[in-house]
């Protein structure tokens, strides 16, 4: 197989727990691939794409990955998170897609919602997640206003998220979510902590980010149609890789 069939891939791990969006709590395995058209500031996984980890990146075909999740997590899941980086950069991931139903496995991804791919009609959970000001990204609205169209003309399963850090994120926020008012939204605390590698210091921290978006959410009138979550995965285990 063409290297350009073949899949970066920096990691593949689990079973473990959604930490984000609408799949939240869901048992799931992940395949984390490289490569990003962002470089968001507070990035969590800048590793795909700022080149700190290209050692780790292996070049895979859909047969091997389905191969290695199997030998990872055996016989105890049916549902995989395909993540990133930006997995939308990729459209050899419609062959990936395809197997892991044949397999009866549904498979859930998220992106920022900067580019289109048709393999995005096969996924059975979409995010999109535009980027807010924090990020130091500048969302290309017209490119989602399109993904969104095209996305809710055919009644797709997808949500929208936001991460929020900060006052000026959540009034970006709260403009994505007027425009596209019936598009489930889910706001997420941000974790401006990347650095602290003992979790049990995290979990005060992430607390009092949730609570403060929380209070900020409750009494605003232009978002009343919204989930309010924390980075789940987070709480437990900090900034820990591979969980």
């Amino acid at each position: 197989m063409s290297a350009n069939k073949r899949i970066p891939v920096m990691e593949i791990f689990g079973p473990t727990v959604q930490g984000e969006g609408m799949v939240i709590g869901r048992k799931t395995m992940f395949v984390r691939t490289a490569g990003c058209d962002y470089s968001c500031s507070w990035c969590d996984s800048a590793f795909t794409w700022d080149g700190s980890g290209k050692e780790d990146i292996r070049l895979l075909t859909a047969l091997e990955i389905i191969e290695e999740l199997k030998q990872i997590g055996g016989d105890t899941f049916e549902h995989v998170t395909i993540s990133g980086g930006n997995p939308a950069l990729l459209p050899q991931l419609g062959e990936l897609i395809d197997r892991l139903h044949d397999e009866g496995i549904s498979v859930a991804l998220e992106t920022q919602g900067s580019r289109w791919q048709d393999w995005f009609w096969a996924i059975d959970e979409l995010t999109l997640s535009p980027k807010p000001p924090s990020s130091g990204m500048t969302t290309d609205w017209s490119v989602l206003d399109d993904i969104v169209a095209k996305l809710n003309g055919q009644e797709r399963n997808f949500c929208l998220k936001t991460v929020v850090f900060n006052d000026a994120d959540l009034e970006y926020a709260t403009s994505v979510h007027l425009r596209y008012p019936h598009i489930p939204f889910y706001l997420q605390a941000g974790n401006g902590n990347l650095q602290e590698t003992e979790p049990r210091l995290m979990l005060p921290y992430l607390v009092e980010r949730y609570e403060w978006l929380i209070e900020r959410i409750m009494p605003n009138p232009d978002l009343k149609r919204v989930h309010v979550l924390p980075q789940l995965h987070t709480w437990v285990w900090g900034n820990k890789k591979g969980v």
